[in-house]
């Protein structure tokens, strides 16, 4: 029996995280997935839009998720491996050589990240549309339409 093990923050779920999860349930028989805390998140300078609590029962719902277990901190990832007996412990790509010192215990792996979406570029996006950028927007907006009438009436 193969047990794969990963972490990630799984906040705003979209189609790369399905993806990923999809992906590392076919490498064994039982998948382990932590979901970082939202104090976790905190201490490394980020802020999740969905709990915790909410962000790992989606993730503990998902065909192929075997455990969900709560990431408090970076250096539990030695007892966790132990714990769950886990044979392949996989990141994204982006984590690359980050983990490498964990394979004395188990296999290391780094998967390439589902290109095109990212809980980041979605948060970079629903920013654009708070009310103080809207208004920018409108102001911006304003001043071209006024520069494209006097274009106009000079032509």
């Amino acid at each position: 029996m193969t047990t794969v093990l990963t972490y990630g923050t799984f906040d705003l779920f979209h189609i790369g995280h399905l993806r990923l999860i999809e992906r590392l349930a076919s490498m064994g028989d039982r998948l382990v997935v932590g979901v970082s805390t939202d104090e976790f998140n905190a201490g490394k300078g980020k802020r999740s839009v969905v709990s915790y609590d909410d962000r790992a029962a989606i993730v503990g719902a998902i065909k192929g998720v075997d455990l969900v277990i709560p990431e408090h901190s970076w250096d539990q990832k030695r007892t966790d491996i132990a714990e769950h007996g886990v044979d392949v412990f996989v990141m994204g790509d982006d984590w690359a050589g980050r983990f490498d010192d964990l394979g004395d215990l188990c296999e290391v792996r780094y998967l390439p990240r589902t290109s095109g979406v990212s809980s980041t570029e979605i948060k970079d996006m629903l920013r654009t549309l708070d009310p103080a950028h809207i208004e920018e927007m409108q102001t911006a907006l304003g001043t071209l339409t006024r520069l494209l009438e006097h274009y106009r009436d000079l032509t």
